[in-house]
């Protein structure tokens, strides 16, 4: 199936070939363009500005104002992501960079002149907006929002203080933007020498090549410190860092009348709290089948000595690059199972400018997929050709799809879906790539990999998602009660948690509990991570429901999972996951993804034990 090639390594953007690069051009076709939707934004805004004290008058002021409201934003997403994608790739860019805080500005500007719309559209009676909603059809997308905004009524605040509060909107934003800075734009990455002579700058694209493939434990262990002593001399900034943005949260949270900042997180799309308790604490009690597969790794390794690094080396003697080409046409046969008019459209994704594959200087590391209402989405990738990012190039690809179908089908008022069901696309694309691959390979070391890979993803993105969540809701709670905030609190977090997750399965370093330093979703995402685990657990479910059962069992489990991915933001989230068949209040949902680990980390044991006999 895979050609065994050369590893693909660019030194600079302008050397990477165009099919490989983002065409931003599908959102503006030059500068020019972009200069009038964003002047055309202001006067908008000034239109919306007509409507202060009318709203009330009549539905007609009010559907009119919203129509404003809509088209403005329709264009905020274009005159924002055309500039932010392009940052993205060049973060080193200063005239980009000045481009995005003027865009930011705006925004702010935009938050203090609407701060009275809410508490106007507020004194609207309940009854009569129902009226309203019923009679006027310019009202009709908006049904969801307008009758949930009474549910939230308790948070809204006068116009005073919308005002007063739109005024910290970009102050509130600037943690984070140090954070992407000191970790991209100023980083200065270490260059180590490894057991062949090979100098190499550990970049975290590069460190996710060596720990995946390099045999030499001492090559891994020399990586793993050179990335994270970067992280490490920093590890005050980070601490000061992360501690305005969680002081940042809180404050928010209490302006708008909430006992906590998970509170704030929650409500708004309508989550029990006991969802993200409940998830922690059955997570935490139930580590076993992660740690059997600890040590099932040090044994077959035949290491004295297990440290985090070793994880994701393979088992075998397995270390196959998978060309980018090849990897796509294995993703898009994959999703087979979810129709040809699903497949066809994930592959005129790959085909069409929507994805940004190699890693190239200045460039954010990672990978996200993005939208813009109205052209299509934008997919970052720094493709390494390791088996894992053929496992992201299908992750992505399915928030691309998600994404694609949601704007396709709903209006732009209810097309955004909510975190919370965000990852269900991704990992039920995960699972369908990882049960094509086992069926197509005859290579029992890719077995291997296969399995430990299914394994991974489920460590990596349930388990350790959780102890992130675990991570992020300790430290909040402590900002709320007024304790101190520093790197040796964070670090004793971290280490805490850790130490009930994997106990003394694994060696510790002087960087074991420094992880909280580089992971971007803490810094840019609070309250987001436990999303990947509950998402994990549903997409399960809905996975089991479409590939098991008879004919039309699974037809109709089909529908229901395409109709998730088209409702957009219809509902809440907890509601459309019950409408595709999943219940994330029962606790059987959460065990069910535990107990799966722990039959694959047995069928891994049995894979490894016949290739030992053979």
């Amino acid at each position: 199936m895979w050609q065994a090639t050369a590893q693909v390594n660019y030194e600079t953007r302008e050397e990477i070939p165009a099919k490989y690069k983002w065409n931003f051009s599908d959102i503006y076709e030059n500068w020019e363009a972009w200069e009038a939707d964003f002047k055309a934004i202001s006067e908008d805004m000034k239109q919306i500005q007509s409507f202060k004290g009318k709203l009330g008058e009549s539905s007609e002021n009010l559907a009119k104002m919203l129509k404003i409201q809509e088209d403005l934003m329709k264009k905020a997403y274009k005159v924002y992501q055309f500039v932010s994608f392009q940052s993205t790739v060049d973060q080193r860019n200063m005239e980009l960079m000045a481009k995005l805080q003027q865009v930011q500005l705006l925004f702010a500007q935009f938050g203090v002149a609407t701060a009275w719309i809410s508490p106007e559209m507020i004194q609207i009676p309940e009854a009569t907006m129902k009226e309203w909603v019923t009679t006027n059809p310019g009202l009709k997308d908006h049904k969801f929002d307008l009758m949930d905004m009474y549910r939230l009524q308790k948070h809204v605040l006068s116009e005073e203080m919308e005002q007063l509060l739109s005024y910290y909107s970009q102050v509130t934003g600037t943690a984070g933007s140090v954070f992407t800075a000191l970790s991209t734009a100023d980083i200065e990455f270490q260059e180590v020498e490894l057991s062949d002579g090979k100098k190499v700058k550990v970049t975290p694209g590069v460190y996710s090549q060596i720990v995946t493939n390099n045999l030499n434990q001492e090559d891994r262990k020399k990586a793993y410190e050179a990335l994270y002593d970067v992280y490490y001399k920093n590890k005050n900034t980070y601490a000061a860092i992360y501690n305005g943005i969680v002081q940042a949260n809180w404050a928010g949270a209490r302006a708008k009348n909430y006992e906590s900042c998970l509170d704030a997180k929650l409500e708004g799309n309508n989550i029990p709290k006991d969802v993200y308790l409940n998830l922690i604490k059955t997570v935490k009690e139930n580590t076993a089948p992660m740690r059997k597969y600890v040590e099932l790794r040090k044994k077959v390794l035949g290491l004295e000595k297990y440290y985090g690094f070793d994880g994701s080396i393979s088992l075998t003697d397995f270390n196959k690059n998978y060309p980018y080409e090849e990897a796509v046409d294995v993703v898009v046969e994959s999703v087979l199972p979810l129709g040809k008019e699903y497949q066809a459209k994930l592959k005129n994704a790959t085909e069409s400018g929507w994805l940004d594959v190699y890693e190239n200087p200045g460039k954010r590391s990672g990978a996200f997929s993005a939208g813009v209402y109205g052209v299509h989405p934008y997919m970052l990738l720094n493709y390494d050709e390791t088996l894992d990012y053929v496992f992201t190039l299908a992750h992505e690809l399915g928030h691309t799809m998600h994404t694609t179908l949601s704007n396709e089908t709903q209006p732009f008022a209810t097309h955004g879906y909510t975190i919370f069901v965000a990852e269900v696309a991704s990992t039920f694309n995960e699972r369908l790539l990882l049960d094509h691959m086992m069926a197509n390979t005859k290579d029992p070391n890719e077995r291997i990999a296969l399995l430990t890979q299914a394994i991974e993803g489920i460590i990596g993105t349930f388990y350790a998602q959780t102890m992130f969540a675990d991570y992020e809701y300790q430290v909040h709670a402590m900002v709320e009660q007024g304790k101190p905030v520093n790197a040796d609190v964070l670090t004793n977090v971290w280490g805490g948690i850790a130490n009930e997750y994997y106990g003394d399965v694994t060696e510790k370093t002087k960087y074991s509990n420094y992880p909280w330093t580089r992971i971007p979703h803490f810094y840019n995402s609070p309250f987001y991570v436990y999303q990947y685990a509950t998402c994990f657990a549903s997409s399960a479910k809905l996975y089991k429901d479409v590939m098991e059962g008879d004919k039309k069992d699974r037809k109709a489990a089909l529908e229901r999972y395409i109709t998730l991915l088209q409702s957009g933001g219809n509902d809440f989230p907890m509601e459309q996951l019950k409408k595709a068949g999943v219940d994330l209040s029962k606790p059987e949902t959460i065990m069910a993804v535990i107990n799966q680990l722990d039959e694959l980390v047995d069928q891994l044991a049995a894979e490894l034990e016949k290739v030992k006999k053979s």
